[in-house]
């Protein structure tokens, strides 16, 4: 211990030796990911959607990450990251790690996956040189009908500049040569997104064909070049830059703003190209010279182009044996019978874990605010809405209705942009308020406040939430939202919105604590607190559960922790640029990342304090831009059934076995020896339990009830 102490009095804690890079664990997230598409105990569908996820995720990496990175290049940005490593070492070790990743998607697919869906007769055409006959003349009909009147076929010539390649497309690129004449020239034709990727080719019996679209056209190219030659033909696909920078201090209308600079998103820099592997290297590099791309910055792949395809045949009716077994939302038991859903508040708080709890009464609780005729003025927050939102309908509804609705849309949230300002516009339109956020500030807290005229005089029901109000996704991903009618949240949230539209700041807080205000202040005090309880001898602990943890402050205070003595579980699903295994530093601290049916996504921090446990609930992780750049929201559990709850659902994720990660001192994550230990699944006992629950509750109301045969254990 003096050894360690010793090293610690000199030491800050800001040594490279002590960090990993942010954007090399997040691939190793993504790595952890693919393993869930590799894994052979999983249902085939289902690891066709995890492969589908990994090419997902990388493409939103490129767009915002990589390129915020070449950013920093074209302004001569030299700082080296906490890792130690600068901006160019980062961009290599990216390109590197991506390439291995992107070998072994594609080794997945082709050696396992493929082969795995002929023996459940499904036949994924990826190459139309592999057509018989008989499909040839489908596919050749096909084009003809379907195809060929929505294309525009596009030549490049003196007279035809280079065209614009749209991001993320996928097109088809061509050397072809005019009938008699020598010289090479470049064409390309954009395969269509409005005609689906996936043609089913007829067959007999129960089987399934099925060819991309590319391979169609490809195939008949040459009709759409009738007075040339083609020499050869492939696909390739780019990314752009597609990271938006707004001016919002000149902006006179933000929304305006925003969607001139949605539209520069197919203009940003070109900083991936993948490409087929049998590319003819002259068409590869016309392409590479035109779109002005760097032969680092190339990724050729060994079978189709852009992989999220095949989240499409996951979707495909009539194959739920090869998928796992769906999980339906049970409604929470406190719910159950329940006409007026403030009176059930009035009572007590109320805690859903989601997806084990259907997102129902949430909706229904902003469906009866806009019926109710005692309810004077709806509040809320929207960050990520569903397509089809019953939120956004019942808050049109309660403006229509003569209710004052106030309604944060976060304009600037990344890829939702577009569908927020159609909903901001929709709300407008019924006669809600609508605020687009804070000038230099993401709106990231999930919050509602109903403002009701009740007997005793106006009172106030908060809802407070880890995750965004939608409800399609909230089906997918774990979360834990906290209804209350207590007078101290309600006068706190009533605070937050008086902020954010009119920029007024109470003097006191009740429960809620405020980033960027003085959020990140709290948790270092949290931290701190159990700190100085270990160097004491009395009782310390830290578990947080989050999203992801590359804040420097946060670990440095962590590490501080751990050489005191305090056993910290994190529980971090992405990136984490903290050291689990460091001598002094971080010995007593573990990594635990699940990855498993549902997205975990819901931040819990709890705190031993002495014995006095501590349960805190949020929106934030633990990382700079939420707890300095954006609005978020953390408040306390105080009722001793929720606390006890929350404390249940820890024990059962550090107890998981099956969907754990655990970080190594290098970097690397392992999943559990599961030799002599315990098969254990902590979402699948979370929905099991819930399930049950309902069970039981319909046991008691009927003598004779039919129970479904339970899952067995892995």
């Amino acid at each position: 211990m003096d050894n360690n102490k010793s090293i610690s009095e000199k030491d800050d804690y800001i040594n490279p030796e002590y960090y990993l890079n942010r954007e090399l664990s997040w691939l190793k997230f993504n790595y952890r990911v693919l393993g869930e598409a590799r894994d052979k105990q999983i249902p085939l569908f289902e690891r066709l959607k995890f492969l589908s996820i990994t090419a997902s995720n990388l493409d939103e990496f490129f767009m915002i990450r990589v390129a915020s990175l070449k950013d920093m290049v074209h302004a001569g940005y030299k700082k080296l990251d906490l890792a130690g490593l600068s901006v160019d070492e980062q961009l290599k070790e990216i390109s590197r790690e991506t390439k291995e990743l992107v070998a072994l998607q594609y080794s997945t697919f082709n050696r396992s996956l493929l082969p795995l869906l002929k023996k459940q007769q499904i036949n994924l055409i990826v190459r139309h040189e592999l057509l018989n006959k008989e499909q040839e003349e489908y596919v050749d009909r096909y084009f003809e009908e379907n195809i060929y009147p929505v294309l525009t076929p596009m030549a490049v010539d003196s007279s035809r500049p280079f065209p614009l390649i749209r991001n993320k497309t996928l097109n088809i690129g061509a050397l072809v040569q005019k009938k008699g004449e020598k010289e090479l020239e470049f064409a390309t034709v954009q395969v269509p997104s409005v005609l689906a990727r996936l043609v089913k080719i007829p067959t007999e019996g129960n089987k399934l064909q099925i060819i991309l679209l590319e391979e169609i056209i490809e195939r008949n190219i040459q009709r759409l070049f009738l007075n040339y030659d083609i020499v050869s033909a492939s696909p390739f696909r780019i990314m752009r830059n597609a990271d938006l920078t707004i001016d919002e201090d000149e902006a006179e209308d933000l929304l305006k703003e925003i969607e001139k600079q949605l539209k520069k998103r197919q203009w940003g820099e070109a900083i991936r190209l993948e490409v087929a592997e049998d590319m003819d290297p002259g068409l590869l590099e016309i392409i590479r010279m035109e779109l002005v791309i760097s032969k680092e910055d190339i990724y050729k792949v060994d079978g189709p182009l852009d992989l999220t395809f095949l989240m499409k045949l996951y979707g495909f009716e009539n194959y739920e044996h090869l998928k796992t077994m769906p999980y339906p939302p049970q409604l929470h038991s406190d719910f159950k019978d329940v006409d007026d859903i403030f009176s059930l508040i009035r009572k007590k708080d109320v805690l859903l874990h989601h997806p084990y709890h259907t997102f129902t009464p949430v909706v229904d609780f902003i469906r009866q605010a806009a019926k109710d005729k005692d309810v004077l003025a709806i509040k809320q927050t929207l960050y990520r809405v569903s397509g089809n939102s019953p939120i956004i309908l019942a808050l049109a509804q309660a403006a229509e209705n003569g209710k004052q609705v106030t309604v944060l849309v976060e304009l600037k949230a990344r890829f939702d942009e577009e569908n927020n300002i159609t909903w901001a516009r929709m709300l407008e339109k019924a006669g809600c308020h609508v605020i687009y956020g804070l000038v230099g500030l993401k709106t990231h807290c999930k919050i509602t406040l109903v403002v009701r005229k009740e007997e005793d005089g106006i009172r106030r029901y908060v809802h407070l939430g880890t995750g965004n109000y939608n409800d399609a996704t909230a089906k997918l991903y774990t979360d834990l939202g906290l209804f209350t009618s207590k007078e101290a949240f309600g006068e706190d949230a009533t605070a937050v919105f008086n902020m954010l539209s009119g920029y007024s700041e109470p003097l006191n807080w009740n429960k809620l604590s405020l980033a960027p205000l003085w959020l990140k202040d709290r948790f270092l005090y949290f931290i701190n607190r159990e700190t100085e309880h270990a160097k004491a001898n009395l009782p310390a602990r830290i578990i947080a559960k989050m999203n992801s943890l590359c804040d420097p402050d946060i670990i440095v205070a962590l590490y501080k922790a751990s050489h005191a003595g305090v056993k910290i579980d994190l529980i971090v699903r992405g990136i984490c640029t903290l050291k689990t295994g460091i001598k002094g530093v971080s010995d007593t601290i573990t990594v635990r990342s699940i990855i498993g049916n549902f997205l975990e996504h819901s931040r819990v921090f709890y705190f031993e304090n002495d014995g006095k446990k501590e349960i805190y609930l949020g929106s934030a992780d633990w990382m700079p831009r939420n707890l300095e750049r954006r609005v978020e929201i953390m408040f306390p559990l105080e009722q001793e059934d929720l606390k006890r709850e929350v404390i249940r659902i820890l024990e059962y994720q550090l107890k998981d076995t099956m969907k754990t990660h655990f970080l190594q001192p290098d970097g690397t994550y392992e999943t559990v020896d599961l030799r002599g230990k315990e098969k254990f699944n902590a979402q699948e006992c979370f929905w099991r339990e819930a399930a049950d629950k309902a069970i039981d509750e319909i046991k008691i109301q009927h003598d004779r009830v039919f129970i479904p045969e339970r899952r067995p254990e892995d």
